[in-house]
């Protein structure tokens, strides 16, 4: 078959190109105007529709101009240069299952979001994509981008979009409490290189309680009282099986003079919690702070009923549980987590840190 002559359109492109099949085939979908460029701004309402519908339990749209977010332009326009607009996501969890004193209970239900979310983010991505604008979804939490380690992993920092999306508002824990959903969510965002024609507005208000249960659940006392807030103390315990904390496990692995040293180092719960995050998805050691909140409307009524059952039935097993806890040396979290609960063993590790430095602006969830 004897290929068309070119057309006006395409006589810019060189004469191979031009008689490519591909080529020819999108410039005649051209000229019978079946693939117009989508409208110029997005509706809201089917953006948030389409959120919804495709798994997330909150939706709203951000532009990258926002005051909020100059310090995320940067990292935003590396990843996906040509964007205007982030839409925040938030995904609620069950609350039980992150009381839960098990370990495995509560980890599983943050990895099980998790997946929720980023399938989510990849679904509103696509569509946006076949809609035919360009999209990028970011992780919610893990991978992240580890060449950059200690420093900033994340590409774009979920709780600051979502806070000046207007869907909640940075509590003293460090996490993000939804006016309904409270403490009780994961975060998911995705970069559109297109405006929104209605963005989510600032809460008026701060759904925090002011309670200060997560102070008291804390176990090596990140959480002060006036707002203050430990990161190395954090990290070292919450993150032991992630990151920094693999880094101090393999020195103690490299260090142990035989296997028997290592044993006398290493507890075979240790070793085997270790094996677990290194083979399945990676345990979180707390998140008490998250699990006691009663922010939230959704989850503020049992609290306002009866105080004391919500303490000794959420807050007391969190504290009372016998677990290890993580601190560096010399730290407030070693002084704290001795005095306040004695009943938990403490053990000294080096966090990984080499040496600990200034901590990232910002957590990435």
């Amino acid at each position: 078959m004897t290929p068309p002559e070119p057309q006006p359109a395409d006589r810019r492109l060189p004469a191979k190109l031009a008689a490519h099949p591909s080529v020819q085939a999108v410039l005649a979908q051209r000229r019978a105007g079946e693939t117009a460029a989508p409208p110029a701004v997005i509706d809201s309402a089917w953006l948030r529709e389409l959120c919804l519908a495709a798994g997330a339990d909150d939706a709203a749209a951000v532009s990258l101009d926002h005051a909020d977010l100059a310090d995320e332009r940067e990292h935003v326009q590396a990843a996906l240069p040509g964007t205007r607009s982030l839409i925040a996501m938030v995904f609620r969890m069950n609350r039980d299952n992150c009381r839960s004193p098990a370990r495995s209970v509560a980890n599983q239900e943050f990895h099980q979001t998790d997946e929720q979310a980023n399938h989510t983010a990849r679904t509103v991505t696509q569509a946006l994509q076949d809609a035919g604008y360009r999209a990028l979804n970011p992780s919610v939490g893990f991978p992240q981008e580890m060449d950059r380690f200690p420093g900033r992993i994340w590409v774009v920092a979920h709780k600051t979009v979502a806070v000046a999306a207007g869907l909640g508002v940075m509590g003293l824990h460090r996490n993000l409490i939804h006016p309904k959903f409270g403490s009780f969510v994961l975060l998911a965002t995705v970069l559109v290189d297109a405006e929104v024609n209605a963005h989510g507005r600032a809460l008026d208000y701060n759904p925090c309680i002011d309670c200060k249960l997560c102070v008291a659940a804390c176990p090596v006392g990140a959480i002060g009282k006036d707002g203050e807030f430990d990161f190395f103390a954090c990290t070292t315990h919450n993150y032991r099986e992630f990151m920094s904390g693999f880094t101090d496990w393999a020195q103690t692995v490299a260090d142990s003079q035989d296997a028997a040293d290592y044993r006398s180092r290493v507890t075979d719960s240790e070793n085997a919690s270790m094996w677990q995050s290194m083979t399945s998805p990676p345990g979180y050691k707390s998140g008490y702070c998250l699990a006691v909140c009663p922010a939230g409307e959704d989850v503020l009524g049992p609290y306002l009923d009866d105080r004391k059952t919500f303490m000794d039935t959420v807050l007391r097993p969190l504290q009372d549980k016998t677990e290890t806890l993580y601190v560096l040396p010399g730290s407030h979290a070693q002084e704290y987590a001795q005095r306040r609960f004695p009943h938990k063993p403490v053990k000294e590790v080096t966090g990984g840190w080499q040496p600990p430095t200034n901590p990232p602006a910002s957590p990435s969830r």
